[in-house]
This record gives C-alpha cells, sequence and structure tokens, in this order.
C-alpha cells in the first residue's frame, strides 16, 4: 500500500515498494491529465523491462497531491539491463526527447545527478524545496506485467 501523502503534500520519507500497477495507476491516476502521463509512463516501462530492467523509482510531482503534475520523472535500475536493447532516447538521456514520447523523464538510477553528487536514486529522496527527506515509489517490472 502506498501510504497517505504528509501535510506538504509528499510521500512520507523513503522507497514505497508494495504497489501493484493497478494500485499506482488507481491513486495517482485520478485525473485524465494524469491518466495521459501514466500512458506514456507505462510504453517506456513496457520499453525497460523489455531490454531487462527490473525496477523503477517514480519521482517528481506526479507522486505528490499536486492536482496537475507537468510530468513524471523515473529512474530506472541498471542491473541486468541489456544498452542495445534499450530506447536509444532512453540510453542517451535525451530529456527533451523523453518528454516528447514519454511525457516523462528517465535516467539511470545508479548514475549521478550534475548538481548535488548524489545518484538519482538518492536524489530523487530529497525535497528540492526543503532539502528534507520525501517518498518515492518503487515498481517492480517482472511483478507488474508478468
Amino acid at each position: 500500500m502506498i501510504p497517505p501523502f504528509n501535510q506538504d503534500g509528499l510521500l512520507p520519507p523513503g522507497i514505497h515498494t508494495e504497489a501493484s500497477w493497478q494500485e499506482f495507476a488507481r491513486r495517482f491516476g485520478h485525473t485524465p491529465h494524469r491518466q495521459n502521463l501514466l500512458s506514456g509512463m507505462k510504453v517506456a516501462l513496457l520499453g525497460l523491462r523489455g531490454a531487462g530492467c527490473q525496477v523503477v523509482y517514480v519521482d517528481g510531482s506526479f507522486v505528490t497531491a499536486k492536482e496537475h503534475p507537468n510530468d513524471f520523472d523515473i529512474c530506472w535500475d541498471i542491473t541486468g539491463v541489456n544498452p542495445d536493447l534499450l530506447d536509444p532516447l532512453l540510453r542517451n538521456n535525451s530529456r527533451v526527447a523523453q518528454k516528447v514520447k514519454y511525457l516523462g523523464e528517465f535516467f539511470p538510477a545508479q548514475t549521478t545527478e550534475g548538481v548535488s553528487g548524489k545518484i538519482f536514486l538518492e536524489f530523487f529522496q530529497i525535497d528540492k524545496a526543503t532539502g528534507n527527506p520525501k517518498g518515492i515509489v518503487a515498481l517492480n517490472l517482472w511483478e507488474i506485467w508478468s
């Protein structure tokens, strides 16, 4: 179960891992705009799974109480991923092209975010506005579409 938002509209700190795709979509796809973002996300996640990715971590305003998020941010675990099977947009971190095709951005979880010096999996768990810890959602791609 994905926990309720805190008073700031964020998930409590930590990586929340118990969500099925159905629960995730129900929780965060409650408007037509959010459902559209989910459809782009799902296409990319199926592609990542096809390349061998097992887990992704969802961040950004999409996993907050914000009614109309601009997009979503995902970092994906590189363990076991065959880069030759990845969409070149994901392999080359082409953020603008990713947003056009998938409606969100994707980052390898174990690579370093440029400004903070933290790997993306750690960077995603910090609220940019306050510097405080916040929660993200992990999705196991093998459990979602088995």
